[in-house]
């Protein structure tokens, strides 16, 4: 498995899209005016206390109050509250809490009118970006993200990621940690950390207490509100997230950038510097690398799969659902059965790519071909499980219902990512749109290659003019790589009595191909 990140930045817009032996899997965008990401930590007032929501609106700097729930306080709020006091008037200039009295911890079952009042200062962190018409959702239990390990300020705990397996590794780190960690604060050690030496995390651990100082040092006489620590740029948060031995190459099209992800990249992993490359090729990078392509194809309210099957997604306000279709797959020598588990296979593979691919978050409910064994629903179910395991977000996945639909929970705290897939009709008047032609071309090449399993001698397609110069014009044109892939010429006629998406296969008879 190799993974590569490819970066293309304009001037106040950064693409970052993730590949994954090839196929794009994760995409992302650092916009210049987004002052709301998630991580930033703000010192704001609280504006009003709402106790029928148990529940506080914060004044954060954005057209919507942020919403911070009693539950997102965190039990050292009066501790942290002391210390914002403290330092805000320039009383404690001291910011390590080996010999700062801790107050007794916020009952977990309490009120919000209890614990702030209007108008009072609090440090809160951005956990979830505003989405729609709804404000920042935040939190008062702050935490400081390592390569390594997170920093937990106020807390004496030792916490570890449950994806390090080995008890032993986990007993060893802990251990290590525990030894380093200076009193007053807590770390959650994360999954990178397994098999690391002790020099390492304490240098990750000392560049976050100077992180926690910087951040103090702002808020004495701070306007309100204001950011006191914002998140390190995108492409540095990204690799500090994702980054591993699998990657095998990070494309950079901008020469500022490309020397500050070099720059992190000989930080966190020196030995993987030489992968870091600047693109200077005069064709944009995201089409090098077929990345626009599998944008337009990926996204929009049906997605094209392997052997014919297709997905159909449909967005709610409260919900997404994905309708799982075997579209015009047969296959002889398997019953229904077995074509209904491989359909479903493909499906949940393309599934768990999309999820993370558009960020979907919330409830989504999957209608899956129904099967009638239990051991093939099982199968199903452990292989989605297996296929998101990947997925960075938090989320649940329910066994398949007695209805046949798997329904999975999955953390969201970004806007989902909604890419447009239709272009303008050009033999229309009036606005009317139309799938792009990359988009109709993918479906022709799914037909074609179920058609040239049969073994015809010669082919024909007759589709709209329009279609047609798109599989013709250039060099290597569309028609030339099939030929190439398939060893098989296909002739192409325009037909201009063709609707846009209309298209057709003949043998060499003259025949229809269905």
């Amino acid at each position: 498995m190799n993974k590569e990140l490819i970066v293309r930045s304009s001037s106040d817009i950064v693409d970052f899209a993730l590949l994954k032996d090839g196929k794009l899997i994760e995409l992302h965008k650092d916009e210049e005016d987004n002052n709301f990401a998630v991580g930033d930590i703000f010192i704001a007032k609280i504006r009003k206390v709402i106790p029928g929501l148990n529940a506080a609106f914060v004044n954060v700097g954005y057209e919507k109050d942020g919403f911070l729930h009693y539950h997102d306080l965190g039990p050292k709020l009066p501790s942290l509250l002391k210390f914002i006091k403290r330092v805000s008037t320039g009383k404690l200039r001291d910011y390590n809490l080996k010999d700062f009295p801790f107050e007794k911890d916020l009952d977990k079952n309490g009120s919000i009118a209890n614990a702030l009042k209007s108008n009072q200062s609090i440090l809160v962190q951005v956990v979830k970006e505003p989405i729609s018409t709804k404000g920042p959702r935040i939190s008062s239990e702050l935490s400081i993200a390592g390569r390594y390990i997170v920093l937990v300020p106020f807390s004496n705990r030792i916490s570890i990621s449950q994806k390090i397996e080995s008890q032993e590794e986990k007993d060893r780190l802990k251990r290590l940690v525990k030894s380093i960690t200076p009193k007053g604060f807590g770390v959650i050690i994360r999954t990178v950390a397994e098999g690391k030496k002790v020099a390492e995390l304490d240098s990750d651990l000392h560049n976050l207490l100077d992180r926690w100082t910087a951040m103090c040092k702002k808020l004495y006489k701070a306007h309100h509100p204001t950011k006191v620590l914002g998140e390190m740029n995108k492409a540095s948060s990204i690799l500090r997230d994702i980054f591993n031995d699998s990657f095998s190459g990070i494309i950079v099209d901008e020469e500022e950038l490309y020397i500050q992800v070099k720059d992190y990249v000989h930080q966190i992993a020196p030995k993987k510097e030489s992968i870091v490359k600047f693109y200077k090729n005069g064709v944009p990078v995201f089409e090098k690398y077929g990345i626009e392509r599998q944008i337009k194809t990926s996204f929009g309210r049906t997605v094209s799969m392997a052997r014919g099957a297709y997905l159909v997604i449909e967005h709610t306000e409260a919900m997404h659902v994905i309708d799982v279709n075997s579209g015009n797959r047969s296959n002889k020598e398997k019953n229904q059965e077995d074509t209904a588990l491989e359909v479903n296979m493909i499906s949940a593979q393309e599934i768990a790519r999309q999820l993370r691919l558009r960020d979907m978050g919330g409830i989504i409910v999957i209608d899956f071909i129904d099967m009638g064994r239990a051991e093939n629903r099982r199968k199903l179910y452990n292989y989605l499980r297996d296929e998101m395991k990947d997925d960075k977000a938090k989320h649940k996945i329910l066994p398949p219902s007695k209805f046949g639909l798997v329904q999975i929970t999955r953390q969201r705290v970004r806007p989902e990512h909604n890419i447009k897939t239709k272009e303008e009709n050009p033999n229309s008047i009036g606005g009317a749109e139309i799938e792009a032609p990359i988009k109709v071309v993918a479906r022709i090449k799914q037909d074609l290659e179920r058609i040239l399993k049969k073994d015809y001698k010669k082919l024909t397609l007759n589709a709209h003019p329009f279609i047609a110069a798109f599989l013709t014009k250039g060099y290597p044109s569309v028609r030339t790589k099939w030929f190439f892939e398939h060893k098989k010429w296909v002739k192409v006629l325009p037909r201009d009595a063709y609707t846009y998406l209309e298209y057709h296969f003949y043998d060499k008879d003259g025949n229809k191909i269905k």
